[in-house]
């Protein structure tokens, strides 16, 4: 099984940088194949421009899976081809509902088993675990219980970045509303070797991550990339 890099926030969708580099050193090689899916965005042209910015043809073999206006037969086998296929944030409900009508969740979980490296921030964290906080329905946060679950337990982004994050978060594990899980500030990776954590990593000083249940949260050791 491969790894998997759930980022509170970061990279460079949040104008980071080293999380982004430590996932390329993660595949090993030079010039990795990544694959952008920026479904959750609804294929926004502006995050897919700056994706390819970000991982220019020297740096990486860079390419994008579009499912708005697809432009690919045969995803399966693009997918299964990369090193590592980055998620993008936003709509994580929307972003699920699409991925299940094009078998793109199948996909994954296959790219899991094969050892391809699988990332990304916000709605691009949430989709490996079982549950999540979301904000897709609306301006107020909800659990979704409806992840592909590669990780078990339960996921919170922007734990620093949104003042309701937290206490929604830990009120929802504590009543069982989601199960127990793991809270990550903007900046701060989590990454798990196959389904076990194994670190946290940071790109901006002072960030946190957690694991939540339904006592207390317990600090996790977090290591500063660069």
């Amino acid at each position: 099984m491969s790894p998997i890099v759930a980022m509170g926030g970061g990279g460079f969708m949040m104008e980071g940088g080293a999380l982004d580099d430590f996932v390329l050193d993660l595949a090993g090689g030079e010039r990795p194949r990544i694959c952008f899916v920026p479904t959750a965005s609804g294929d926004s042209e502006e995050r897919i421009g700056l994706f390819l910015e970000t991982f220019p043809k020297e740096r990486a073999q860079a390419s994008v899976l579009r499912l708005f206006s697809r432009d690919m037969d045969d995803l399966s086998a693009h997918l299964l081809s990369q090193d590592v296929i980055y998620v993008a944030g936003g709509n994580t409900a929307s972003m699920l509902a699409v991925w299940r009508a094009h078998r793109v969740d199948a996909v994954l979980h296959e790219a899991w088993l094969r050892g391809i490296v699988l990332c990304g921030l916000s709605a691009g964290a949430n989709c490996w675990f079982e549950g999540c906080s979301t904000d897709s329905f609306g301006t107020r946060l909800t659990p979704l219980r409806d992840g592909l679950g590669l990780l078990e337990g339960s996921f919170c982004p922007h734990y620093d970045g949104e003042p309701e994050r937290q206490p929604t978060y830990r009120r929802w594990v504590t009543e069982r509303d989601l199960p127990p899980g793991y809270a990550a500030d903007d900046g701060v990776g989590l990454v798990f070797d196959g389904a076990e954590l194994v670190e946290a990593v940071a790109e901006r000083p002072g960030g946190r991550a957690f694991r939540v249940d339904a006592h207390e949260e317990h600090p996790l050791p977090v290591r500063q990339l660069r």
